[in-house]
């Protein structure tokens, strides 16, 4: 069934809990193409990716891209609802958090298997009215076996009348770590072509203001968690992640002054944050860390 055979119809006429337990798998390979044109997007130039190097953490989000028809795509850019995800009538959707376990490295060269899992739809009640969460199960396999388990949280919300964000989150006051980044559309419009992600409130400034509302260029929640992770992968350069989450707290835009942040845990881990001029927090994650870089 293909995402146009769903259209999004009223809540009260689907049985969201019904599409709990449905599964979807796809393959790919890891080529190095599309490594080394992230690697270019960060600034990484001494990333060579041959055949047979590791593939940083998340780097996996460069495969397994939903390739839909323009005829199937949504006027928020999105494909449309329906097929493996249900066909929730909310105009507006958002990766919200995610949750991962590190188990094997994967590598260029390496072919890939992801079985995605829908874990479990709750509805709520909100400031802006019903929102919907869906919880997403990946797993994604090399041949050398389990290589990363992932959780994915993508809430839909109604169309706002207004730009009205969450309360401001402080920024940490005295960070271990702390660096700026460079945000501009052309690093929002690469990651977006790099992880097919059409979702207009990237790259089309006139449909970000006017039709949802905010007031720039929505800097990608997976581009600032993949930011913090490298951030703190080049200062514990010898210890692989084991676990990593992050969850997006408040928006972050085009024109925003980024900092990240780097605060260390009690338990050898490190907790991370997005950070705008005005000091408010867009995105906090949290990195754990493998014994030593022979441990996968």
């Amino acid at each position: 069934m293909s995402d146009v055979d769903q259209q999004p119809v009223d809540l009260q006429h689907v049985d969201l809990q019904s599409w709990v337990g449905r599964t979807q798998e796809v393959s790919d390979q890891a080529y190095p193409t599309p490594a080394r044109a992230l690697a270019a997007t960060l600034d990484q130039a001494d990333a060579a990716f041959s055949i047979g190097d590791p593939l940083p953490e998340l780097w996996y989000w460069l495969y397994f891209l939903p390739i839909v028809p323009m005829s199937e795509i949504g006027s928020d850019g999105h494909p449309r609802r329906g097929g493996f995800l249900p066909p929730i009538a909310l105009e507006r959707r958002m990766w919200a958090s995610g949750r991962h376990v590190f188990h094997d490295r994967l590598r260029i060269g390496d072919v890939l298997h992801k079985r995605s899992e829908i874990l479990k739809i709750a509805e709520k009640e909100g400031k802006t009215g019903r929102m919907v969460f869906v919880t997403l199960r990946h797993e994604i396999r090399s041949g050398r076996g389990l290589a990363v388990e992932e959780e994915q949280d993508i809430v839909y919300l109604p169309m706002p009348k207004s730009f009205s964000p969450p309360p401001p989150t402080a920024a940490p006051a005295d960070p271990a770590w702390s660096e700026p980044v460079a945000v501009d559309p052309v690093l929002l419009f690469r990651f977006s072509a790099l992880t097919f992600n059409g979702h207009r409130i990237h790259y089309d400034l006139p449909y970000a203001t006017d039709v949802e509302k905010y007031p720039g260029l929505v800097v990608h929640g997976p581009l600032q968690a993949l930011l913090l992770l490298e951030f703190a992968r080049r200062r514990v350069p010898d210890r692989p992640p084991a676990r990593y989450s992050f969850r997006a707290v408040r928006p972050l835009f085009g024109f925003d002054q980024v900092r990240l942040m780097g605060v260390a845990r009690d338990d050898g881990g490190h907790d991370l944050f997005t950070v705008n001029g005005d000091g408010h927090v867009g995105m906090q994650a949290t990195v754990t860390w493998a014994a030593n870089d022979s441990s996968r």
